[in-house]
């Protein structure tokens, strides 16, 4: 696939997502968004519902319109925080037959197959999520089972509430995407995947932890990637890293997101291309060697007055010096998380073009 039509424009594939979880990406407007030849944005769901944003969403007349956004957006379910909250400790809450129940600020938040597609809805996000079960690659078996069959049960409950709130649709409806998951066992990927495409989605996604023990689990990520239907789009949930991008755009994916780029650049860690992205191929992204890290706060900065990268036309390599970014991080100014966060999504919108090519 080289494109998916969605609600906001027709996007081109393959393609990367920054995380806006709670709406916004810290730092910067839609302008500067813009600016970076981002494809899209992915907000949250449960967070959205946890800190009571989305009936103001809805108000507003949906989440492009609230943040000023006229790019495709993806609505996570909030299945993500199952794991990374209550299967991580129980305080943080429960699972019941018919979904989840969070406990955030002395409050029950209940998250039900239902209620995540009504809520998704209501913001009128491009490509909604099925709510799903995720699970790290170290949970025993029978774990990894319960999970794969709730997120099966959860997917066919989500398409349920999916077609009956959309039949009477007067415009466009959003994309409906389910989740694959089994931790690191190939037996129960293949199952959940040929069940959720018995059910059938708009596209198909890679869920769960990719990496074991601090590894990437190459050889899992290429094995669900054959999964997936070829015609459909598939996404690769949480990746990542430049070079775990272009190893899952080889192995068939041509959907990504992750926080890294702008977490990353508020914790002056700065990607840039060691030699000129518009003369790179494919062959020339090997692992992690056709870039580097710029340390902005590196006092070896203070005076180099060269740009971040000489191969980056953001708004921060045109108009700033390393110097002038390595003052702002030493004196702790807002400033540079928006110019730190401009390189890195332009860094990785150029990565994309690349692999586009």
């Amino acid at each position: 696939m080289n494109s998916l039509k969605t609600n906001h424009r027709t996007l081109q594939l393959p393609a990367f997502f920054p995380d806006a979880t709670f709406s916004y990406i810290r730092g910067i407007d839609s302008q500067d968004l813009d600016n970076t030849k981002t494809s899209g944005l992915v907000v949250n769901t449960y967070h959205l519902l946890a800190n009571n944003l989305i009936p103001i969403i809805k108000k507003a007349g949906g989440i492009h319109k609230y943040m000023n956004i006229s790019k495709p957006i993806i609505s996570d379910s909030g299945g993500f925080q199952v794991m990374s909250l209550i299967r991580e400790n129980p305080k943080f809450g429960k699972f019941q037959d018919n979904g989840v129940i969070f406990y955030h600020n002395k409050k029950q938040h209940i998250l039900t197959p239902e209620k995540c597609i009504q809520l998704q809805l209501d913001i009128k996000s491009d490509i909604i999520m099925c709510l799903d079960d995720p699970t790290y690659p170290e949970e025993i078996f029978e774990e990894q089972k319960k999970s794969v069959q709730r997120t099966i049960t959860w997917a066919k409950k989500c398409k349920s509430e999916f077609q009956r709130l959309t039949k009477n649709h007067s415009g466009k409806k959003p994309l409906l995407f389910a989740i694959i998951q089994g931790g690191k066992n190939k037996e129960l990927r293949k199952y959940c995947a040929e069940q959720l495409i018995k059910i059938g989605f708009d596209g198909y996604a890679f869920g769960g932890w990719p990496t074991e023990e601090g590894k990437f689990m190459y050889q899992l990520l290429h094995y669900i990637a054959r999964l997936m239907p070829d015609n459909k789009p598939k996404y690769a949930m949480g990746i990542g890293f430049p070079e775990d991008i272009v190893f899952c755009f080889q192995a068939g994916y041509n959907m990504f997101d992750c926080v890294i780029p702008t977490r990353e650049a508020r914790n002056n860690r700065l990607y840039v291309f060691k030699k000129d992205p518009k003369k790179l191929k494919l062959k020339g992204l090997k692992g992690d060697k056709f870039y580097d890290y710029f340390r902005a706060r590196n006092s070896k900065y203070a005076s180099d007055l060269n740009p971040i990268s000489k191969f980056c036309d953001c708004h921060t390599c045109k108009n700033y010096s390393r110097s002038y970014v390595y003052n702002l991080f030493k004196q702790k100014d807002s400033l540079s998380i928006r110019l730190a966060t401009i390189h890195n999504l332009r860094f990785y919108s150029q990565l994309i073009e690349i692999l586009r090519k």
